[in-house]
Parts: C-alpha cells; structure tokens; sequence
C-alpha cells in the first residue's frame, strides 16, 4: 500500500492545521522513550471520580484517530467517555469541543491539559485512552508476507481500545466512531462484538458527536507531541548554517508526503542502505520511491542457504561412508580409540 487516500492532495492551510505547532501539550500519553525506539503501546486515564462512584452509570464513548496519512510519525487511536447526561452540555456548550482539525492547535492544547488537571470538571467526569501504533510497527505489518494492512491495524486498535474499557467495569451505552470507508461493514463488525452497545459508526462523526470531537482532540494532541518527541534525535543532526552564521533546524513539518518540508527532509536525511529511523513509515510509497533512487548503485547480496531437500530420512541414522565414522562415537568431537579404551 503506498500513501493512503488521506493524502490525495493537501492544500497550503490543510499542511499548517497538521503542523505540529511550538508549545504543544505533553499529555501523559506521551511516552517518550517508547515513542524514541520505535514501540506501540496503549495509555488509559485513571477512571474519573465520577463513573467510579457509580458503576452503573451509563457511559457514551467516542472513537477517532490523528495521523492516519503521514509517512512521519506513529498514528494514534484515541477514546473518549463520560456520563450519557453530560455529552453534550460539558463537551460542547461549556468546553466547546469540536472536531480537531477546526481548532487551533493552541486550543487543543488546552483542552488536553485541562482534561489532565485533577482539579477540572473535564478531568473529574471524562476518561480516555490512546492507542499509538508506530511508524516502525505499521510498516513491518504491512510489508510481511502476510499482508495487515492499516485498516485492519486501525480496527484491532479501536477494539483493543474499548474491550479495555469495558473490562474495567465501565457502563457503556452509547458508542460512536469516526471511520474511512464503508461505516456499515465497520458497525456491523462492532455489533457482533457488543450487540447489546448501541453503536453508531459514522463518517465526519468528530464533527457531529461531540465525545467523537473529544477523542479526536485527544489524537491529535498525542500525534503531534510524538512527532516532536521523534524528531528530538534530530535536532542538531540536521541543523544548518543560517543567515549571520547561526544554525537554523531544518524542521520536516507535517510529516506528510504532499509537505514540501517533510519530503525535503526525507531526502537530506535519508541513509542508502538503512534509509530513515523509527519515525519513518518505509511502506508509503514516498519512502519506496526515494530509496530505490537512492540505492539505485547500492548491491546487496543474500547468500542461499541449502535447503536440505536431498536428505533422506536414513541419514540420520548411519554414516554416508566409512570415512565418516560412528555419529555417537564422535558427537564430542574426538573419536574413542582402542588405546583410550584400555585406560
């Protein structure tokens, strides 16, 4: 699979909304280390005070993702729940929640540190959760033999997702999530699962549900602190000289392929026999592309092991000739003579 659908074509101002922008929220999602070398891995929120109070309170839960198109940067699944009778008077009428990529990315980040304050209402009454999946992760599964293409990889994180919640104990009702693609095939799936959930899988549904736009500011906040946190190791790497003789970074900016700064930095960076590190998802065709330009003079040979085909099952058992000796006799390596024998 080359760059997904989502990077048809981006224009100038949809490049600078996915930006990551100067000063972006560290949520807890954010795991540094793990994000550096290359690993997947889920966070959950505390449950909030509220629900735990209560375990039969009913729950509305909201599912969406940030980063579904980049060849930089992991893709993060996010959920989002709270009380049924809070939707939308909390979410949307006081803390004006809206699908991400229609706020500044300033906004959100408040949102997110709100939401990470203990003495908040949105803190007190709301959970969540994120799912990051890896650059590195995403393009071993899709390269393999056996194909697991990103919609399967984004559908086993949405249910991992929930299927957590659910075991702590959670009330859910009402479920909602944005999808790409056929929302019907997506809901029947989930139905199977949970029969007993009303869910509804829709597209837009960020911008029409708003624990949906909950969860989508959740996503983005995380995708855009661990881009920051996967270029960290670059920082210095790739700075250059600047006007006065001081050093500029070259920032590789929304990571997406039809960003004329990402693909800028992809070509500078790019090493002709390993290519790029962790953060680069070498399944897009944009990474394919610029390294078989670039390994174009680079040979690598694999030597061909045997297979062993010509074997036959007695000669596991005896010599192939006389020369080859007793396999028992010598397993140790030295061969039992009759002069040791006599010692």
């Amino acid at each position: 699979m080359a760059d997904t659908i989502e990077d048809l074509e981006m224009d100038t101002q949809e490049i600078e909304l996915e930006t990551p922008s100067s000063g972006v929220f560290m949520a807890p999602s954010v795991w540094k280390s793990d994000i550096i070398t290359g690993k997947s891995y889920s966070h959950y929120s505390p449950i909030p005070d509220a629900i735990e109070a209560d375990k039969g309170m009913e729950v509305v839960l909201g599912v969406d993702e940030a980063g579904r198109g980049p060849v930089l940067g992991p893709m993060v699944y996010a959920l989002f729940y709270l009380p049924i009778e809070m939707h939308r008077t909390l979410l949307a009428d006081t803390h004006h929640f809206d699908d991400s990529k229609v706020l500044t990315a300033e906004f959100r980040s408040e949102l997110m540190r709100k939401l990470c304050t203990p003495s908040s209402d949105l803190h007190s009454s709301c959970g969540w959760a994120t799912r990051l999946l890896s650059a590195r992760d995403i393009s071993a599964h899709m390269l393999q033999p056996a194909v697991y293409n990103l919609n399967a990889q984004a559908m086993d994180a949405t249910i991992d997702l929930i299927k957590e919640v659910l075991a702590r104990g959670v009330n859910v009702k009402e479920i909602y999530i944005d999808t790409i693609g056929k929302p019907e095939i997506y809901q029947k799936k989930l139905e199977r699962i949970w029969p007993t959930i009303n869910i509804t899988v829709a597209k837009k549904a960020d911008s029409l549900y708003p624990v949906v736009s909950a969860a989508s500011v959740c996503a983005k906040v995380t995708r855009d602190a661990a881009l920051d946190v996967c270029y960290e190791p670059y920082q210095d790497a790739t700075s250059q000289e600047g006007t006065g003789g001081k050093k500029e970074t070259v920032a590789w900016g929304s990571g997406y392929p039809s960003d004329v700064r990402t693909t800028t930095w992809l070509k500078a960076n790019i090493d002709p026999v390993f290519g790029w590190g962790p953060e680069c998802r070498f399944s897009w065709g944009t990474a394919k592309e610029l390294l078989e330009v670039k390994n174009s003079d680079v040979r690598v040979d694999w030597p061909v092991e045997e297979d062993g085909n010509d074997m036959r099952m007695t000669d596991f058992f005896g010599s192939k000739g006389e020369s080859a000796g007793d396999e028992l006799v010598d397993w140790f390596g030295r061969r039992v003579t009759d002069e040791m024998e006599c010692f």
